[in-house]
Order: structure tokens, then sequence, then C-alpha cells
């Protein structure tokens, strides 16, 4: 059964959520989603960077569908009203707006907190999710041309913004 057809529970990440969202990671960043490969040599290496409570993550039964990742971009005052997003669907729950769902859930966290800013960075050569984005109300905020060598070839970073 497709998670659309299935209750989708939305909720901020636990400690017992570390070995599927590493699993999760591992199934999505790859070169053409990330500039290297993500890969966490051990689960506390895991949880000091994704703390418990810095994801919004999305679940069928027991399976987890998605997430999305939200941080500080600095810990500048100033910049406390933006938060830099990073968003993952697994593979086999694509298109089927688990991810629509997740964005929305982040807007809605966001605006109770107080945030102003959601961000996110994109690479160029990623142009289904790129127009996921802007389908989402996402605008290109700015590009770094050039930003990253991939497989020989040269990729620009698409910075991508939506107030809240």
């Amino acid at each position: 059964m497709k998670a659309s057809q299935e209750v989708l529970l939305i909720r901020l990440s636990e400690m017992k959520d570390a070995g599927c969202l590493m699993e999760l990671d591992h199934l999505v960043w790859d070169r053409n989603t990330a500039p290297e490969p993500l890969v966490w040599t051990s689960r506390e290496q895991y949880l000091l960077h994704c703390p418990p409570g810095s994801q919004l993550v999305a679940f069928t039964g027991d399976v987890l569908c998605g997430y999305v990742g939200f941080r500080s971009p600095s810990g500048l005052a100033s910049q406390r009203h933006v938060k830099e997003l990073n968003i993952a669907v697994h593979p086999s729950y694509r298109r089927q707006g688990i991810g629509r769902q997740l964005i929305e859930a982040a807007w809605h966290m966001a605006r109770r907190e107080g945030v102003a800013k959601l961000r996110l960075r994109v690479l160029s050569c990623n142009p289904g999710v790129l127009a996921f984005y802007q389908a989402c109300g996402f605008q290109e905020e700015g590009r770094l041309s050039r930003e990253f060598e991939v497989d020989g070839r040269f990729v620009d970073e698409i910075w991508m913004c939506l107030f809240v």
C-alpha cells in the first residue's frame, strides 16, 4: 500500500529513530543529490550532527518514509529567524506527497516558533528536485556557479528560500 493511502505520522525525531535515519541518508545522499555521498561512521557521530528533535520525521506504520532536518545556519542572534532545511524521502515513497507534507509541517513549525525564513541548497544537476522546491514556493535566492566538481563536471549550488 502506498503511503498516500495510509496514515502518515509526522513528528519530531527521537533517539530511537537514529538507525533508520542513517539508513535513509545512505539511500538518498549520492553524487546527484550532494557534492559527495553522505557516510556516517557511527551512530554517535550521526547523533552529534543530527540530535533528537532536529528533524521532522514521516512514518507510515513503522516505516520511515522521509524527514526534513532544520537548523540555524549560524549561532548568531541576528540570524535566529532563519532555518536551513535538508529534506530526504525514501526512494520507494517518492511522488506520493510526502516531501510536500514535510515542507508544510516545517513551515507551520517555523511560523509557531517565529522563524521568518526557510532556506535550502540544491545542486543544479538535480532539476527534478529543483522543480519540486519551486512548486512548494521556494525561490532561487542565489547561485554559486561551478561550486562543485562532481564526476568530472562542474555543478552549481543553488540557494533557495521560502519566507514564512
